[in-house]
């Protein structure tokens, strides 16, 4: 049976466990040549083993450049192009006003938003129409969480470029989305569900459809913007998050 990505070859940046993991195999799964980024070369190795034939790790850290033109002149020397990218690499950190220092805005901003402009840029010589991206934003973006003032601007950052991204490529028929997850069990949300007593209590009030998510429902949801069945959307924020948002 046909797959939806037979033969496609996607980059996935922040592979290496949570959304970044579960989608990478969700692709390769569907057929896909998948390469996978992340900081740490033993968990690279760990993510690349448990997706199995298929993916292909590349270490590399998305705020330099420098790694992710590594990453880039692996794909075209053994592919010489990509199809898809999910530039999901991203990191989330708290600090409140009057507390910010230079060190905070730099990395969250550094990772989160120049590591994903280039991620996307540096793609573009290696794409053609037909080409999907996919940007990771967050509820946060929308939202005023407290003492997430530098996380949640870059994230309506990364809403912002889908719309502006949307007009520069529509020539070049490479369209841009971003999947905005809310609260979601990843191993980072599962470790401060375990440090935070009456958290998850808090979060599955908060969220209409009372529950957290699982990594799988955001998977589903980044493989439906990069597939031919999203042919017509161009520059949304796709919000998986049980309603957080809306209502």
């Amino acid at each position: 049976m046909m797959k939806r990505f037979d033969n496609k070859v996607v980059v996935i940046t922040g592979g290496t466990d949570g959304i970044g993991l579960t989608t990478a195999r969700a692709f390769v799964a569907e057929g896909a040549q998948v390469y996978i980024t992340g900081r740490r070369q033993d968990r690279l190795d760990e993510a690349v083993a448990d997706i199995g034939q298929g993916a292909v790790g590349v270490q590399g850290d998305v705020s330099n450049l420098a790694d992710l033109d590594r990453l880039y002149a692996q794909v075209k020397r053994d592919h010489d192009r990509v199809d898809v990218v999910f530039a999901n690499a991203g990191v989330s950190e708290s600090a409140a006003i009057g507390a910010i220092e230079e060190e905070h805005v730099d990395r969250v901003f550094g990772i989160n938003v120049k590591g994903m402009i280039f991620t996307v840029q540096k793609a573009l010589p290696l794409m053609s129409a037909g080409g999907a991206v996919v940007l990771t934003g967050s509820g946060a973006g929308s939202k005023g969480f407290a003492n997430l003032s530098i996380y949640s601007a870059t994230k309506a950052a990364i809403r912002s470029f889908a719309r502006t991204w949307t007009t520069d490529l529509k020539s070049l028929g490479i369209r841009v989305n971003v999947v905005s997850p809310g609260m979601v069990l990843t191993p980072a949300m599962q470790t401060y569900l375990q440090d935070n007593a009456g958290a998850e209590a808090w979060m599955q009030q908060a969220i209409p459809f009372g529950r957290l998510a699982q990594t799988e429902e955001i998977a589903r949801a980044v493989l439906f913007l990069a597939s031919d069945e999203a042919s017509f959307i161009g520059g949304e924020e796709l919000l998986v998050d049980g309603g957080f948002v809306a209502v």
